[in-house]
């Protein structure tokens, strides 16, 4: 039986990506500077390897061994478009935006190459916006000091919809180390793609690879994966009838929502009202500019199967909104924790916090699991155990 690979988890929040890793992985250190989430990880993971606490104030001493990998789903909040477009600020800016956060990690990485600790690979999870942030110039900034720390890149767009009902995309960058070695057979057929693969990179993506300096783009490399199975669960699957801590909304609540939708979204419920058929969907407000150019605050709803993007309302969004429509009646709730779990693949076992807007936080800041079961079973695992700990040679 192969030994456990290791791994490193930075900006931890309440474990999801070790949950996702799953067994065969063994956490060496794990770290998060918020309480709440602090409290939630070691709920569900105990604390032997987490430490709490500013990643600027942990030495490169305080995290042990020589991991695998190191997994970083740094702060997105001024990478999203509700976050107000201040990007990540450059090396030593680290305390300016909260993206910035990124330049501690990667002080912590710099620390442990000069100790001949570097983790054999890295994955940075984000939000899309990092692909364009800065007119491109934030993704060329991590590409650019992965190369730094003696990596070569490659990244992907994955959707949490594949796997659950949430339209939730993220930006993956897969990285592994340079040295050179000769490419196993399996990570030089099966792994390395000789060009980007549709499914699994966006436009924004594949645009931004195409902006990087020459000497990044050498080192590029397009990851392959397998399309995942189709996703067998909808939204309305995984909601209560009448969950206590998120109750129906008296029917004056529901006509107020009703009146903040534009035409399109108000003939869609008509028209499922006169089909006879219940459905049920997500409800998001959001400000749109209308056709003078004034803003206005719109609700959105979607009758597609799928949840909206979790957020937080740091982020700059309220908590997502249930609507039930059949015949004539409408009732609408706000979505509840448990239920925003389940659309992060999280399991009914998980202990989320007391709070409601604490877990809400959790599950808006988090990793949807399946989605980084996916990458480790078909992509991670492969690499580590199918090339020596050296590094990943270059595709031919």
């Amino acid at each position: 039986m192969p030994r456990p690979l290791t791994f490193y988890e930075f900006f931890a929040g309440g474990g999801m990506a070790r949950l996702g890793l799953g067994g065969e992985w063994t956490c060496l250190f794990a770290n998060d500077i918020d309480a709440d989430k602090a409290a939630a990880y070691r709920a569900n993971w105990g604390d032997a390897e987490f430490v709490e606490g500013d990643l600027a104030t942990i030495a490169a001493r305080e995290i042990p061994g020589r991991a695998d990998l190191a997994w970083a789903s740094f702060p997105c909040q001024d990478l999203s478009l509700a976050g107000g477009g201040k990007g990540m600020g450059a090396a030593g800016d680290a305390v300016k935006t909260r993206s910035g956060a990124f330049w501690l990690f990667h002080e912590k990485m710099r620390a442990l190459r000069a100790e001949g600790r570097a983790p054999r690979a890295v994955v940075l999870e984000n939000v899309v916006g990092v692909l364009t942030s800065h007119g491109m110039r934030d993704f060329c900034a991590v590409v650019a000091a992965l190369d730094e720390l003696g990596y070569r890149t490659g990244a992907l767009t994955l959707d949490a919809r594949w796997f659950t009902p949430q339209s939730r995309p993220r930006v993956f960058f897969v990285a592994v180390q340079k040295s050179p070695l000769a490419a196993p057979a399996r990570a030089g057929a099966g792994l390395v793609a000789h060009e980007a693969q549709p499914l699994w990179t966006s436009a924004s993506l594949r645009a931004a690879r195409a902006a990087l300096p020459a000497e990044l783009a050498a080192n590029w490399q397009w990851w392959r994966l397998p399309e995942p199975a189709r996703r067998n669960a909808e939204l309305a699957e995984l909601l209560e009838d009448s969950p206590a801590d998120a109750p129906w909304r008296p029917p004056a609540a529901t006509e107020r929502l009703l009146a903040l939708m534009a035409p399109a979204h108000r003939q869609k419920i008509a028209a499922i009202q006169a089909s006879g058929a219940r459905r049920v969907g997500a409800v998001f407000r959001r400000t749109r500019t209308d056709e003078n150019g004034l803003k206005r605050q719109r609700a959105e709803v979607r009758f597609d199967g799928l949840a909206g993007c979790l957020r937080t309302p740091r982020g700059g969004s309220s908590r997502q909104t249930i609507m039930e429509v059949h015949r004539e009646t409408i009732r609408t709730r706000l979505l509840s924790p448990r239920e925003a779990a389940r659309l992060m693949g999280l399991p009914d076992s998980y202990r989320l916090p007391p709070s409601a807007g604490a877990a809400y936080e959790l599950c808006g800041d988090g990793l949807c699991a399946p989605v980084v079961r996916h990458l480790a079973e078909h992509l991670l695992q492969p690499l580590l155990r199918d090339s020596a700990p050296q590094g990943l040679a270059a595709a031919e």
